[in-house]
């Protein structure tokens, strides 16, 4: 059986708060606390790309297992903000780590991509095999900073865990995945690609930038968040009732608060780091869970709910049952 077997995250070293977004966009830090529960981000320095993050993250999760970089056989970073086109950020991943027995690759579900990553890896891997699945992403470089809709909301980071063999009647239990692609253009980044290259002019027309439709996206959560949690719960024969803690994509605090009461999750602790970290991407899922995993919040037995929703537009929920040593198994 594959469970987590460790877990790490890392911040770039820039904290930006309220006051400083509010000064960009024109607004005050109430106004960004009262729409969006968030206090702080960070932001990486000039210096620093997503797989830098991703490495420190790796680093750390790899230390928690107990568990050497020659032993893995894959690494997958999900991220909306590689290093570049190509290579895929998974390989300088895998460079700098020196892990050259393992496969690398990226996954792009946005900010879901952390949960969608984890069940592809949890798919490739043997039962008694390791590999690391890594969220990371640097939207300081893709935002409109003057946009109080995206300036007040995104930052940078990255958040591993370490898949690994647990016993039996631990790990991952099970996963639903669903992308809804006639809603796609209600978060994009429309320079870059094939389709429109970047251009002096797709750069002075603000292409190359984030873009999102925030009430779009609200009412997209708010329809398919439920019935993703209960197809995920009914395929494991698990009663909402049983499970223990959500860790959700930190995107807005008050949209997971409004949220959570309709999701039936009647014991569930709600995981929420989105006023000390901001919406990190596809690293808000794993960088919350790490968070919460050194706090002591889990215990062995605990039934944890990760559930994600992002571009695309994906949602995806992984069930799991947390293994209580927190070392690896073998």
């Amino acid at each position: 059986m594959l469970g987590i077997v460790g877990t790490g995250s890392h911040l770039p070293r820039t904290e930006v708060d309220n006051a400083t977004v509010a000064e960009r966009t024109g607004v005050t830090p109430e106004w960004i606390v009262h729409k969006t529960g968030i206090r702080r981000r960070w932001y990486a320095g000039p210096d620093e790309a997503t797989s830098d993050l991703a490495v420190h993250a790796a680093r750390a999760a790899l230390a928690d297992g107990g568990v050497s970089a020659e032993r893995l056989r894959l690494i997958v970073v999900a991220t909306s903000t590689p290093d570049h086109p190509q290579p895929p950020t998974a390989s300088l991943v895998q460079r700098a780590l020196g892990a050259y027995g393992a496969g690398a690759l990226d996954v792009n579900a946005v900010c879901s991509g952390f949960v969608f990553a984890l069940a592809t890896a949890a798919g490739l891997l043997g039962d008694d095999e390791y590999g690391l699945v890594i969220g990371a992403d640097v939207y300081s470089r893709i935002i409109d900073r003057g946009d109080r809709r995206v300036a007040s909301l995104f930052g940078d980071g990255a958040g591993a865990v370490l898949l690994g063999p647990v016993p039996s009647d631990r790990g991952l239990l099970g996963w639903d995945l669903r992308t809804f692609g006639a809603l796609s253009d209600l978060v994009c980044v429309d320079a870059g690609g094939s389709r429109t290259p970047v251009t002096p002019q797709t750069t002075a027309a603000g292409r190359h930038l984030f873009r999102m439709d925030g009430r779009g996206v609200a009412d997209f959560v708010r329809a398919e968040l439920p019935p993703a949690i209960k197809r995920v719960l009914a395929s494991t024969g698990v009663a909402p009732e049983q499970v223990d803690h959500v860790v959700p994509h930190q995107a807005n605090a008050v949209l997971l608060t409004s949220v959570a009461e309709s999701l039936d999750l009647p014991r569930a602790r709600l995981q929420l780091t989105a006023d000390e970290h901001g919406n990190t991407g596809a690293a808000s899922i794993p960088l919350a869970l790490d968070t919460a995993e050194r706090s002591g919040a889990f215990a062995g037995d605990d039934l944890i709910l990760l559930t994600g929703f992002g571009g695309g537009m994906s949602v995806g929920s992984v069930l799991l049952r947390w293994h209580p040593t927190r070392k690896a198994y073998l």
